[in-house]
């Protein structure tokens, strides 16, 4: 398949990264991802991702808990590192060049992230993980993809999640819910639909930074969806 997009922002959830086993880093999911993002690369788009931390640490779960919520998140920035390399070392052994970059001074775990940095890494056909969120707390890992996608000059920003779009309720407990092949920003204000928290959902807006929700636990679905495929919801 053609793809029709040069350069994007792969948002991956930590979640998802605990596939079957409920827990840390699924060996399988991880590859498949790999394989998916690999042929990506190799068809010649520039590939940025950021990748949540869920599957390790919460900041906001750990503040529910007790922990304080600064230091909180950013032990969810560490897991998000954590996930930035496990993924670089699954892409590396599937024949493609990765780099980390981290918004937090993490030298020799990853480079400084700047976005010059990231483009040049982009366009020498490298794909960049970035990795630490924002680098600052009460900022989640939506908001730094939103960030990341505007600041690197993507065409659009990919939210990969367990579900294939975006729904007027919650598929998992609404049977009755119906999807949207496309959607309005306004509309996703006017419906109080959470697709990501309102400070990511906002910067995409105010910068013009197209948002494709689609399923990326369907090996094949990445290259579809790139393809253009209506296999998502697109939010314009």
């Amino acid at each position: 398949m053609e793809p029709r997009y040069h350069r994007i922002l792969l948002k991956l959830s930590g979640e998802s990264l605990m596939g079957a086993q409920g827990y840390g880093i699924d060996s399988d999911r991880l590859n498949s991802y790999a394989e998916q993002i690999t042929a990506l690369a190799q068809a010649g788009v520039e590939v940025g991702i950021v990748i949540g931390g869920g599957n390790i640490f919460r900041g906001l779960s750990g503040a529910a808990k007790g922990f304080d919520r600064v230091k909180g998140d950013q032990m969810g920035m560490l897991a998000t590192v954590i996930n930035s390399l496990a993924l670089s070392s699954a892409l590396e052994a599937a024949g493609c060049r990765a780099r980390v970059l981290t918004s937090i001074g993490m030298f020799p775990v990853g480079e400084p992230y700047s976005p010059m940095r990231a483009i040049e890494t982009l366009s020498d056909g490298t794909v960049a993980i970035i990795a630490g969120g924002t680098g600052n707390p009460f900022f989640t890992t939506d908001t730094a993809a939103a960030l990341r996608a505007v600041e690197i000059k993507a065409e659009a920003m990919f939210k990969g999640t367990r579900v294939d779009g975006i729904y007027t309720s919650d598929p998992e407990k609404d049977p009755e819910a119906t999807k949207f092949d496309s959607i309005s920003y306004d509309e996703i204000y006017n419906r109080g639909l959470k697709i990501m928290d309102l400070t990511a959902t906002t910067l995409c807006r105010e910068n013009g930074m197209k948002i494709v929700v689609f399923d990326m636990d369907t090996p094949g679905n990445l290259a579809r969806v790139i393809a253009g495929e209506p296999i998502g919801t697109v939010v314009y």
